[in-house]
């Protein structure tokens, strides 16, 4: 284990600290990875030249380090590949809150935000195996039953990673929060629960007589959780 894991909590600075609704908070590395690992799309924030942005990606998480990538024509990759401080975001949308006030109407939800100084993946011989990462990370083992990625495709990808250097987790899950003299109204009140659900693959019309579908794709059930499957993944992803 490295110096850098070997504490269970991120530090608490003045830029992850979370200030509204702080008992929601939490600064445990397992916690925040535990959000981070059931996504798949994030969004990542910088600034160019004073003016904020925000790019949402595709993302995945090594460690304690953030990977994602693009076109090496991207306005977001060129400018971080200087190493540029970022922030990296994930929530969930997990339920509808409904109260007897507007006020006290609400969501509950799963989120993290990371921060670090983000770099380009420089290296050959780490550039393509992020590649591949990025494909065995979601769908396990695929990497091996594909076509080898070609130079070609190697020039016209960035890879940006990005090691945490601070992080945060917030989350709400619990009912309708009214005020007390409210739960006497006769309004009805409640929580709507969301949730991602896979549906049914839908066969490529070109696909090659006899191919079957893969056994490591059984994490993806109809009818499963995204999230559930995108954690399964992960798990699939740091054991191998």
């Amino acid at each position: 284990m490295t110096a850098e894991t070997e504490t269970a909590t991120y530090p608490v600075t003045p830029r992850n600290r979370v200030k509204r609704l702080h008992e929601r908070g939490s600064y445990d590395r397992a916690a925040v990875h535990a959000i981070l690992d059931a996504a798949m799309l994030c969004h990542v924030a910088y600034v160019i030249d004073g003016q904020p942005y925000t790019t949402p990606t595709l993302f995945w998480r090594k460690g304690d380090t953030l990977y994602w990538h693009g076109s090496s024509a991207s306005r977001m990759l060129r400018h971080l590949k200087t190493g540029t401080p970022a922030c990296l975001t994930v929530a969930h949308l997990d339920g509808l809150v409904l109260a007897r006030s507007g006020f006290n109407h609400s969501a509950n939800y799963r989120s993290a935000m990371c921060f670090g100084t983000a770099r380009l993946v420089e290296d050959p011989e780490e550039k393509i195996e992020a590649m591949r990462d990025v494909v065995d990370r979601f769908y396990p083992e695929r990497s091996a039953l594909l076509r080898p990625i070609t130079t070609q495709e190697a020039k016209a990808t960035t890879i940006i990673a990005m090691p945490i250097d601070e992080a945060a987790a917030k989350v709400r899950a619990k009912g309708v929060g009214d005020d007390e003299e409210d739960f006497a109204l006769p309004i009805w009140a409640g929580v709507i629960p969301v949730t991602t659900v896979l549906g049914a693959a839908e066969t490529c019309h070109r696909l090659v007589a006899g191919v079957d579908k893969p056994e490591t794709l059984s994490i993806f059930p109809e009818g499963g959780r995204l999230d559930e499957a995108l954690k399964t993944g992960q798990r699939i992803y740091e054991d191998g």
